[in-house]
């Protein structure tokens, strides 16, 4: 039988409700956080800081991508942050629930993974 269409937010939901995708949303803005904090002390003291690099680096290869692809000058170019963060957080959280599903119908079919 097949399973009846979702619309994209009820996709997103699916996907973005789960431990792993919510942690990784959580560690991406906290790297961001710490960006925006390292790049306002380091504009107050004059020196430059390479701490934006670890923002793509947390999302990459999506955001990096989206940034080879897509390049645009100046703060726009920034847009490939949240959307690799997205990317890859729905991403784990599609494999959590394969992982998880499969492992509850073989155990409701009486196979066991042990």
């Amino acid at each position: 039988m097949a399973e009846p269409s979702r619309t994209l937010p009820q996709t997103l939901r699916h996907y973005l409700a789960n431990p792993p995708a919510l942690g990784y949303l959580g560690v991406v803005l906290a790297v961001c956080v710490w960006v925006a904090a390292n790049t306002y002390s380091a504009a107050s003291s004059g020196d430059a800081s390479l701490a934006g690099v670890w923002a793509f680096l947390a999302t990459a290869p999506t955001s990096l991508l989206f940034t080879f692809l897509f390049t645009f000058a100046g703060p726009i170019g920034l847009i490939g942050i949240p959307i690799g963060a997205v990317v890859q957080a729905v991403a784990l959280g599609a494999l959590y629930r394969y992982v998880t599903e499969r492992r509850a119908h073989g155990t409701a079919n009486g196979i066991s993974s042990a």
